[in-house]
């Protein structure tokens, strides 16, 4: 089969064309910018170009994967369709893919990514393997796509955007984090939620569902589900919108006791996180996680629920923990030094970047904090732009880039100025890339932290050397 990618460049998109070519398959594609991602694909003998020009399409393409992103205007779209090749968004492909196989769909409006890494090194490390599609580079393989024709399992991201995950039917799914996000396709939070009981709602009957204690609550704070398997309110009484039907349900979470799994007595000690873990079946003591993120030990509780659902034993589970080696720009250390910590990450929700900025005054108490955040989105930028300005109330010294654009149009009087004007600190600057490179060092800072989704991460290797070159 010859493939073609409109998008190729992106992290889900990168994952399918690798394992199309891993498989045997032509693989080529277009995406609009070269990326440290896209020149590793180069380097794997798949064939990437920059220009939307259709006379660089192959002749012969059989089936062309395509991204939401990309706009249905491309030159190179429009000659595809009108040429009547077979064309399926991403979304499709993975669930045809994971058809038939027990798979694990992560979901979440954040934390998703670290869960499915993290679910894939612990299946991976016991020995009973997992086939995965991630939506970030694990640091333990090296890549996004593991592929494990002996294992039943593939363990897959489910990308609310656009609504693709209801493109799968998953054997377990978890639901990590339904704040809003996406309200450029949703419209509103209710919307969105709807989409989350649907995905509940198509995890195989003899599966399991693990879904983060109390995230399905409205604006409001209102209930907006029930459990089909517990106890229905008198409808005088309790009103709710929805019911998640399946007889297999798990709670958990890291904040509170009243979860069927949540973690216990979580302490640091020598920069890595230990903590005690409650499950149905007792109490395992003294689990670790090497160098990570407070907010980590939530993603590591639910990770753990699986992997003991899925026949894993509690040294396996404690082997998997420590020796996990976390997520390319996911709580990312670059620069670990007793002088001089930069950690990069992509949080670009307030509420991850707000979990982030909590585990470094965590994890570095009473060091200086500069933070560095590039927006992503214009529109997401507009909706949040007032707990955006509240979040990062939370760095000693806040440093914003223009917004990264990715899909959208401008909207008039939306940049990154106007979140800035909401801060009242004095210690806040705007500056491009290169302007971060001169500033960030005369700042002295103790600790540096990079957020955003967008191209900030071409300047993340260039900061790290100007950092390293001042320590010298």
């Amino acid at each position: 089969m010859n493939y073609y990618f409109l998008g190729i460049g992106g992290i889900g998109m990168s994952a399918l064309a690798r394992f199309f070519k891993k498989r045997g398959d032509t693989v080529s594609g277009y995406d609009r910018t070269s990326s440290p991602l896209t020149e590793e694909l180069e380097c794997e003998g798949i064939a990437v170009h920059y220009d939307d020009n259709p006379s660089l399409i192959p002749e012969k393409v059989d089936m062309v994967v395509y991204t939401p992103a990309v706009p249905q205007d491309l030159q190179e779209f429009v000659t595809l369709r009108e040429r009547g090749v077979k064309m399926e968004k991403r979304s499709q492909v993975l669930g045809e893919l994971t058809r038939g196989k027990k798979c694990i769909a992560v979901a979440g409006s954040h934390g998703k990514t670290t869960t499915t890494t993290l679910i894939t090194h612990l299946l991976n490390n016991a020995g009973c393997g997992c086939s995965a599609f991630l939506g970030g580079i694990s640091k333990n393989i090296g890549s996004n796509l593991l592929v494990n024709n002996n294992s039943e399992y593939v363990v897959v991201e489910a990308d609310e955007y656009d609504r693709s995950f209801l493109q799968l039917h998953p054997y377990m799914a978890v639901i990590t984090a339904t704040d809003p996000d996406h309200l450029d396709i949703y419209g509103t939070h209710e919307a969105m939620l709807d989409a989350y009981v649907q995905f509940a709602n198509q995890t195989e009957p003899e599966g399991h569902l693990f879904l983060k204690d109390g995230i399905f609550r409205t604006l409001d704070g209102e209930q907006y589900v029930e459990y089909g398997h517990e106890h229905h309110h008198d409808e005088k009484e309790h009103s709710v919108a929805r019911t998640i039907n399946h007889s297999s349900i798990s709670t958990y979470t890291a904040h509170g006791i009243d979860a069927d799994y949540y973690a216990i007595n979580v302490r640091t000690y020598n920069g890595n996180l230990f903590f005690d873990m409650r499950t149905p079946d007792g109490v395992l003591y003294d689990l670790e996680l090497d160098g990570t993120a407070l907010f980590n030990v939530e993603n590591a509780v639910v990770a753990s629920a699986v992997a003991l659902a899925c026949g894993l034993d509690q040294y396996q589970l404690r082997s998997g923990l420590k020796s996990f080696a976390g997520v390319r720009r996911r709580f990312d250390y670059r620069i670990r030094e007793k002088e001089l910590v930069y950690i990069d990450d992509y949080a670009h929700h307030p509420q991850e970047i707000a979990s982030t900025i909590e585990s470094v005054r965590y994890l570095y108490p009473d060091k200086r904090v500069v933070g560095i955040f590039q927006p992503h989105l214009y529109s997401r930028t507009r909706d949040f732009a007032d707990e955006f300005a509240k979040v990062l109330q939370g760095l000693d010294e806040i440093i914003m880039m223009p917004i990264y654009p990715a899909r959208e149009k401008p909207i008039l009087g939306v940049t990154s100025s106007m979140v800035l004007r909401k801060i009242p600190s004095m210690s806040k600057y705007l500056c491009t890339a290169d302007q971060v490179l001169e500033l960030v060092p005369a700042l002295c800072p103790d600790v540096v932290l990079t957020l955003g989704a967008g191209d900030i991460d071409r300047l993340v290797p260039r900061l790290e050397e100007t950092l390293r070159e001042q320590m010298l």
